[in-house]
């Protein structure tokens, strides 16, 4: 006798599918009202259940028809009064009217003759008409049960014929208690932070999580949640939480080195993007900072764009180097109030030793005996204090919008720092320093700080990247406000220059 053949395997889901309403997991509030109005004796002509896939909708429409005729249910029964129908293969309006004609026939054996059109959103328009004209007015002894994932999709008017009943995702907490029990009873060796992946994965579905329990235990070796990232191709879960530490810790060289590692490791930009979601969803819900939500926001982008890979990596750059700059701006905005200067940077505050040191090294040269004593020109007091320099500083402002207003706006985002016979003009940024150290706009500036204070100060620039850019306005604007208006647009069309009075 040849060797006695071994029994085909037979999958999980199908192996562990409820056979009675009682024995459904999850979908209690619709279970419970079912069975309740079997009881009683008050059976609808036509049922809806809507929701996720994989929520246990065309299960209970099976147990649901057995129930109703009084019949034993097992997951590879078949009656010849209950008649499931695949929407998406029997669609056109020819199938629709077939079902329409036969629905008159009595049930054989049955009480109730049961139609379980599975996907019933795929119906053609036309095909959905001559399914309407049955719903109205159905024989006595006919039962529909209409199930689909996209509701959205299906008339109104065939939703306001049968009764709906609305499936959940099943908690995560349930489904990892379901398939605990399942690995016990199957031997299958698995730990908790593993039960816990495959839920995560299956997304609320008990036949996708349990599918994913089937797949895994075909390895015979004990299920971890390395195992699992490595059978689904999944990132590691220390890879992504270092990764996201990166971010939040501005850490650009570790960000590049771990997306790469990931990249090379199998995995899709799209795909570390959605494991990364997940996280931050947890983040999030014990710790809600604004990065986080802002980052998460950005990562939905990755899937649709052109070069994901690229997408990814100036995602998370971009959030890390923002997180930089708050930092280095903290500073700033937590200062005293009596603390009216910035911080300074080393280049700065060596700007400012120079300057003070200046005065010292330039002093007037002596007078000969045979030179004459030039008369000096009256001028203001130049003997005046820094603060009253700093306190007019809008009214120079003014008068160089007058005389050079491209000028004027650069200046406008600088701070001064007077000092001695210095002044040093501070920028956030180098393309406005740059900009205002032009010899000519130096010259501009001193000229119109002497006319306006009566000092004569030497100018130089520096840059504070420390320094928040927050536009200074002008003050004490010029008589004629038309004029000035006039003199603004011109120097914006040409560029700027010196106004030269006729």
């Amino acid at each position: 006798m040849g060797e006695k053949k071994k029994a085909a395997h037979q999958a999980l889901y199908r192996k562990y599918r409820s056979k009675s309403l009682d024995e459904i997991v999850g979908q209690e509030h619709i279970t419970t009202t079912l069975a309740n109005a079997i009881k009683q004796g008050k059976i609808n002509h036509a049922y809806l259940f809507t929701g996720p896939r994989g929520t246990g909708k065309t299960s209970i429409a099976r147990i649901l028809a057995h129930e109703i005729n009084k019949l034993p249910y097992q997951d590879d029964s078949t009656h010849l009064d209950i008649v499931e129908i695949d929407a998406a293969s029997n669609r056109r309006i020819d199938d629709i009217r077939d079902l329409r004609d036969k629905v008159h026939i009595a049930p054989i054996s049955a009480k109730y003759k049961v139609y379980i059109i599975d996907e019933v959103h795929m119906l053609t328009n036309e095909s959905f008409n001559a399914l309407l004209k049955t719903l109205e007015e159905p024989p006595e002894h006919v039962i529909f049960i209409l199930a689909t994932t996209e509701v959205h999709k299906l008339p109104a008017t065939i939703i306001s014929r049968a009764q709906r009943h609305s499936f959940r995702l099943i908690p995560l907490d349930k489904v990892v208690n379901h398939l605990s029990a399942i690995a016990k009873k199957e031997k299958i060796t698995i730990d908790s932070a593993a039960l816990q992946l495959l839920a995560e994965h299956g997304g609320g579905s008990f036949r996708d999580s349990i599918s994913l329990l089937d797949q895994m235990s075909a390895s015979d070796e004990p299920i971890t949640t390395e195992l699992i990232e490595l059978l689904l191709g999944l990132a590691p879960q220390a890879s992504l939480k270092s990764l996201l530490n990166s971010v939040l810790q501005g850490d650009v060289t570790t960000i590049l080195r771990t997306v790469s590692e990931l990249l090379a490791g199998g995995l899709t930009p799209p795909a570390i993007a959605e494991q990364l979601l997940k996280i931050i969803r947890k983040e999030l819900q014990e710790n809600g900072s604004r990065q986080l939500a802002q980052l998460m926001h950005e990562l939905l982008s990755v899937q649709s764009a052109q070069y994901p890979k690229l997408k990814l990596e100036s995602v998370l750059l971009n959030s890390a180097l923002a997180n930089t700059q708050q930092a280095l701006e903290q500073p700033v905005k937590h200062q005293p109030a009596v603390a009216t200067q910035p911080r300074q940077t080393e280049s700065v505050a060596n700007a400012r030793k120079i300057a003070e040191e200046k005065p010292a090294s330039s002093k007037k040269p002596k007078q000969t005996a045979s030179e004459p004593e030039k008369k000096q020109p009256e001028t203001k007091d130049t003997t005046t204090t820094d603060e009253v320099l700093a306190e007019k500083w809008p009214e120079i402002l003014a008068a160089i919008k007058v005389k050079n207003n491209p000028l004027y706006t650069i200046l406008r985002l600088a701070k001064p720092h007077f000092s001695k016979a210095h002044l040093l003009l501070t920028f956030a940024f180098p393309f406005h320093q740059k900009r205002a150290d032009d010899s000519k706009h130096k010259v501009i500036i001193a000229e119109v700080v002497r006319s306006v204070t009566g000092a004569s100060l030497e100018v130089s620039t520096a840059v504070d990247k420390s320094q928040v850019s927050t536009p200074i306005e002008a003050s004490n604007a010029p008589a004629d406000p038309a004029h000035a208006s006039l003199i603004a647009s011109v120097q914006d069309i040409m560029g700027g220059g010196e106004v030269v009075n006729a």
